[in-house]
């Protein structure tokens, strides 16, 4: 039987741990640049009235992207998966493309679709789709061919088995491939709000910084971290509330 501190007591730790270590590294290196939480904290509440919209506006763009970019990657990488034929011809493809950092077409992209949501959106979403692609094509190819050859003797058909099999099979490799997509989509919005932008929490952090309004800007810090917080707890819900069959296993 496992044994361990609940979950809201192991966040209690964690952030008293994180608060204390700020705490010392502000008081060591005594930079304007570096507000401790006692001073970056009650900024942070006080402007949580000006913080809220941005933040409402970030975790949009993020929750769109994630969206388009899973919806989109999910079935394609599961088919190619599970396909010799389309394996041959697509995986070359996503192994060219993957490894080029699409960060790089934020500016191609600003051109197209201007300096609104849709650029930002189309840039986390392209980085997200090959994230959970990779994902998805390799956890298909994983699915024990037993299983598979065990519901197919029963009558299934090709969608029965995808729906029934490699797709249960495959749910917990794509959520751990959302979690780590998370964290990479909050830093690719970062920095498109603060590069072509006039809101969000990004444009907030760097409007700080020139005003040189340091503890504001920790506030805004403090903003997208709350965010990508709440996003990956959302993702771990999410986990918990479709794969119950894997705790019912152990």
């Amino acid at each position: 039987m496992k044994r361990g501190v609940n979950r809201p007591v192991g966040y209690a730790i964690a952030m008293v741990a994180l608060l204390a270590g700020w705490q010392v590294l502000a008081f060591v290196l005594r930079s304007p640049a570096l507000p401790g939480p006692a001073e970056a904290l009650p900024v942070f509440v006080s402007l949580l009235s000006e913080l809220l919209p941005h933040g409402a506006l970030s975790l949009w763009r993020v929750v769109a992207s994630m969206a388009i970019g899973t919806l989109l990657a999910v079935p394609l990488g599961l088919a190619i998966g599970r396909s010799d034929l389309a394996d041959s011809i697509f995986a070359p493809l996503m192994f060219l493309t993957y490894p080029v950092p699409k960060v790089v077409f934020l500016p191609v992209l600003l051109v197209l679709f201007g300096l609104g949501d849709i650029s930002k959106i189309v840039l986390i979403a392209t980085i997200v789709f090959f994230q959970i692609l990779l994902t998805a094509r390799d956890a298909a190819r994983a699915v024990p061919e037993g299983a598979v050859l065990s519901v197919r003797s029963l009558g299934a058909a090709r969608l029965d088995i995808g729906r029934h099999v490699v797709f249960p099979a495959a749910l917990p490799d794509i959520f751990t491939a959302l979690r780590i997509s998370t964290g990479t989509a909050v830093a690719v919005l970062f920095l498109a709000e603060s590069i072509a932008g006039t809101d969000g929490l990004g444009w907030f952090i760097m409007d700080s910084w020139g005003r040189i309004d340091y503890p504001r800007m920790f506030a805004g810090i403090l903003a997208m971290a709350l965010a990508g917080v709440v996003l990956y707890e959302v993702i771990e819900l999410a986990e918990r509330a479709t794969t119950r069959w894997r705790r019912t296993a152990r």
